[in-house]
């Protein structure tokens, strides 16, 4: 059966003002086309409507039952779209988002901010995780959407890439290589690395690195935030490789650009082929805007590269 909302609004005008004129006016339509709404009704219920005459028109029994059920329907489905229409306007609830730590202190606290003060009614709830459980809490459900660094199993996901943050070296002020203004990565073979472990998804990057430049790595510690590594290198235990969004605070410490330029890409991931509700959208947008206004990393130079 192919009835359409239009043929059901056309029944119910004839229905109430028992004229197809006065019906057609109240639609804005012409009388030709909404006598042709109902033709088109009644063929397809095999049901005659109204009994017409050159004075009015008048519904049958059939047509008088469907008036009424009708009306009765057509009234919950309004309510129900006026419904699904405020949704779309909504600009309150709770919107969960997966982090990295490094992009949970570097990113997120101005974001979370720049939500409460543009929607008050709106709380953002983060949940600072490794790549790792913030791919699983994204996998899983548990959150809205997730910003890590791009997977390696883009599959499972829908990816936005919004920066791309470079690597660069953290070493103790005294050290050899902070008196150059850039390190190439080959400099770094047989340096004491104190580096993230592999949950991070900086690891991965770093490593490929590592092993593009010849730089054998030889990894004397590995942490779970670079707080620790940071510490670490303060105290004197090796330098350690950190993407700048993550930079130390620290009078002790100083950071060197790489050479050529490698950064990790910072996406914001949500499920495959999954919409986001409209609050969640609305915190997407403004993380996107966010990264946006920070400083990209440059493209590798020739010289960059023929530096290496």
């Amino acid at each position: 059966m192919n009835i359409s909302l239009r043929q059901l609004r056309a029944f119910l005008a004839v229905a109430k003002l028992r004229h197809f004129r006065r019906a057609a006016e109240s639609l804005h339509l012409t009388q030709p086309a909404i006598s042709r709404q109902i033709t088109d009704l009644e063929n397809e219920l095999d049901v005659r409507l109204f009994d017409r005459n050159t004075r009015e028109v008048v519904p049958t029994e059939a047509g008088r039952y469907l008036q009424v059920a009708l009306e009765r329907v057509l009234e919950e489905l309004e309510g129900v779209l006026a419904h699904v229409h405020s949704e779309s306007e909504r600009r309150h609830g709770k919107v969960r988002v997966a982090a990295v730590p490094t992009l949970s202190a570097g990113l997120m606290p101005q974001c979370i901010a720049a939500c409460a003060q543009a929607y008050p009614e709106l709380t953002v709830q983060l949940h600072d995780q490794a790549q790792v459980m913030v791919l699983d809490s994204v996998r899983g459900g548990e959150v809205d959407f997730g910003l890590a660094i791009e997977p390696g199993e883009k599959e499972t996901f829908d990816c936005e890439t919004i920066l791309r943050d470079p690597f660069v070296l953290v070493c103790h002020r005294t050290h050899p290589l902070a008196r150059l203004t850039a390190v190439p990565w080959k400099k770094l073979r047989g340096e004491a690395l104190v580096l993230l472990d592999h949950t991070s998804g900086s690891r991965r990057l770093i490593d490929q690195q590592l092993a593009a430049h010849g730089a054998q790595a030889n990894v004397v510690q590995q942490t779970g935030h670079t707080h620790t590594a940071f510490r670490m290198v303060e105290s004197g235990l090796g330098v350690s490789v950190t993407p700048r969004l993550s930079l130390p605070a620290s009078d002790q410490l100083v950071t060197r650009p790489l050479t050529p330029t490698a950064s990790r890409a910072i996406t914001l991931i949500r499920r495959r082929h999954r919409s986001l509700s409209p609050v969640a959208e609305l915190v997407w947008a403004q993380i996107r805007a966010m990264a946006a206004q920070l400083p990209q990393a440059p493209r590798a130079s020739l010289k960059d590269a023929k530096s290496a």
